[in-house]
C-alpha cells in the first residue's frame, strides 16, 4: 500500500515538474521569441517615443488631455482617470442614480465645452467610460463635435482639421467589425507636431 502510494506520489511530482518547465518556461519562451521577432513594437506596449528618446505615452492606452487646444479621450474610470494600474470600469449599471446624474453633467459639460446646442445629439463614448478606462479612441462624430473647439484655440481652419480628423480615422477591423474610431493621442501629437 506504502509502495504504491509513493508510485503515484513519484508520477505526480514528475508530471508536475514536466508541466511547469513546458507551461512555466518553454511555451511563454516560444511566445515572447516569436512576439519580438515578428511584431516588436506591439510586443513591447507600442509606445511612442520622441525623437530625443523619452516615451510619451502608448497608442494603446489613453492620456487625459483636458486643455481646450485638444480632443478630449473618452471619461475614466480608472483608479484617479486614466491610471493605468486601476484600470476597470466604475460597474455602475443602467439603472443606477449615481450613473445617470454623472453622465447628465458630462452631456451638459460636453454641450458647454464644444459650444453645442440642446438639439445636436452627444455620442455616448464622450460621456461613459469605457470597461477598462483606458480605451485610447474616440468615435469620429465625438472627434468632429470637438473639432470646432480645437480649431478655434489653435487657429487652424477647421475644415482642413476635419481632413486630418477623416486621415487619422481608423477604419472598422477586418472591414466588418466594430466602428470607426480616432486615436486622440495620435491626433494630438500630430497636432501639437506643427508648432
Amino acid at each position: 500500500m506504502l509502495k504504491e502510494i509513493l508510485v503515484q506520489l513519484r508520477i505526480a511530482l514528475s508530471a508536475v515538474a514536466v508541466l511547469v518547465v513546458l507551461l512555466c518556461g518553454a511555451y511563454p519562451l516560444a511566445v515572447w521569441s516569436l512576439a519580438q521577432g515578428l511584431f516588436p513594437l506591439q510586443a513591447n506596449g507600442s509606445l511612442l517615443v520622441q525623437k530625443g528618446g523619452a516615451v510619451t505615452g502608448s497608442a494603446l492606452l489613453a492620456q487625459g488631455f483636458t486643455g481646450p487646444a485638444y480632443f478630449h479621450p473618452r471619461p475614466s474610470a480608472a483608479g484617479k482617470g486614466y491610471d493605468a494600474a486601476g484600470s476597470g470600469g466604475s460597474n455602475l449599471g443602467p439603472t443606477s442614480r449615481k450613473l445617470v446624474d454623472t453622465v447628465k453633467k458630462r452631456i451638459a459639460d460636453y454641450r458647454l465645452e464644444n459650444g453645442l446646442g440642446s438639439e445636436i445629439p452627444i455620442p455616448v463614448d464622450a460621456v461613459t467610460a469605457s470597461a477598462s478606462g483606458l480605451d485610447p479612441h474616440i468615435s469620429l462624430k465625438n472627434a468632429l463635435l470637438q473639432a470646432r473647439r480645437v480649431a478655434k484655440t489653435r487657429g487652424l481652419d477647421e475644415s482642413g482639421l476635419r481632413k486630418e480628423i477623416a486621415d487619422a480615422t481608423i477604419g472598422r477591423d477586418l472591414g466588418l467589425l466594430g466602428e470607426p474610431r480616432v486615436n486622440v493621442l495620435m491626433l494630438n501629437l500630430e497636432l501639437d507636431g506643427r508648432r
